[in-house]
């Protein structure tokens, strides 16, 4: 029996209730501050992750699904969300409108990693990103969006970590002082931090195991070393976050795990589980659009996936608002009530109003006790007397109760509060 492929999973009906939550809750917030929807290939130029992302990351090195088409150019399926809005702005002329270029998108991504509770193959983000100015007004604009959606998710109990890890100018001085800090520590070092000691070496912040975490301790803190421009934005940042009421936490080893980034980094972590588990998580990327061939344009954004979200939602065991069901189900008795009810049912459906029609000539029973068992309140019921009048009996499923009407009315009877049926 063919069954999904590792680390992936089937998002079945009962679990859409949850997509449908979240999705509609992103797409109000982001529309609420400006931001517009984009969509974007599902496959790209393996090359765009390769010069965004850069090779210091387990993205590029270790998780990427690449293939060649049948042209022969390397392809990847999308790895993160960042580098192709930014392509996209390139490509299609977007600094040539008002800036900044507000954006957002709801999407799957590919990395080929361990597969564990909520994190999969395939998984699914929403993301937005600020494009054209580098105010830090609006990275303040974007962590209070993130928490925004958050809090309307009716998820609670999270932080938000805040750091900066500034820019082309001061960072190269911070990465010798970091070097030199783990010089001594080569041989205690995990062999993915021996790797990154050498080609990123602020990656040597985020490792989780226990022996590095150690020597992290006492690495240097890279705002120590900010220039004054990164200085002052950094400290900007905080009285906005302050000023708008908004609670964060500075952390000094926060990094993110993605190359592109500089001056902001955030993460919106769960208390009880940490980084490893983070909600969602962004920042700052001033240099990426250049990299990728425009000219120097600043930017800012966030990320969360869908699938942690929803781990989260259920561990807090927040009240979902269920899927709205069918306003009624047709049940027929014989062949020409069948014909009657097929009818009814398309003029109904054609009216916008939600309709179950029976089928298999089952007994009315049989067709009742399908009603009850999709939750559905009301049945059309349509047999050969029915058929003759050209009426209908709209029977109440909770309260087993029945009245007759003209089928002309049926429309009319479902889109209106129903009426107490009187006991018979």
């Amino acid at each position: 029996m063919y069954k999904a492929p590792r680390g992936t999973v089937d998002i079945l009906p009962q679990e859409q209730v949850y997509w449908k939550y979240i999705e509609e809750r992103v797409t109000f917030l982001c529309q609420l501050y400006g931001y517009q929807p984009i969509s974007t290939p599902i496959f790209e130029d393996a090359q765009l992750f390769a010069r965004a992302v850069a090779g210091g990351t387990d993205i590029v090195n270790k998780e990427m699904y690449t293939f060649k088409d049948k042209s022969g150019q390397e392809l990847a399926l999308r790895a993160e969300g960042t580098a192709p809005v930014c392509r996209a702005y390139l490509e299609h002329g977007l600094f040539n409108s008002p800036q900044p270029v507000r954006l957002y998108y709801i999407a799957p991504a590919f990395r080929y990693e361990r597969p564990q509770t909520g994190r999969y193959r395939q998984h699914h983000q929403f993301g937005l990103e600020a494009l054209g100015e580098a105010d830090p007004a609006l990275d303040a604009e974007v962590i209070e969006l993130a928490q925004r959606i958050f809090v309307s998710l009716g998820l609670s109990g999270f932080s938000i970590q805040l750091n900066s890890i500034g820019c082309r100018l001061c960072q190269p001085k911070y990465i010798e002082v970091l070097k030199h800090h783990y010089s001594g520590y080569e041989e205690q070092l995990c062999p993915d931090c021996k790797v990154r000691l050498s080609k990123s070496p602020l990656r040597l912040l985020d490792c989780k195991n226990a022996a590095c975490q150690e020597i992290v301790k006492t690495a240097p803190q890279m705002t120590n070393y900010l220039c004054d421009e990164c200085q002052a934005h950094f400290l900007s940042l905080q009285k906005y976050l302050e000023v708008m009421g908004i609670t964060f936490q500075l952390n000094y080893r926060l990094v993110r795990g993605l190359d592109y980034y500089t001056r902001t980094v955030f993460e919106v972590q769960p208390r009880e589980e940490g980084g490893q588990s983070a909600l969602g998580g962004g920042g700052r990327y001033d240099n990426l659009v250049e990299q990728l061939g425009g000219k120097a344009t600043p930017a800012v954004g966030f990320a969360a996936g869908i699938e942690r979200i929803i781990l989260n939602l259920k561990r807090q065991k927040i009240d979902i608002p269920p899927l709205a069901k069918p306003a009624a189900f047709i049940a027929y008795l014989g062949e020409e009530a069948k014909t009657e009810a097929m009818k009814l049912a398309s003029k109904l459906r054609g009216a916008g109003v939600a309709i179950i029609g029976a089928t298999e000539n089952k007994s009315l029973k049989a067709q009742l006790r399908q009603a009850s068992a999709f939750g559905i309140s009301y049945a059309i019921i349509i047999g050969k007397a029915e058929t003759e009048t050209q009426t209908v009996l709209l029977r109440d499923m909770t309260k087993g109760e029945q009245r007759s009407i003209p089928s002309g009315e049926v429309l009319t009877a479902l889109r209106q509060p129903r009426p107490q049926v009187p006991d018979t």
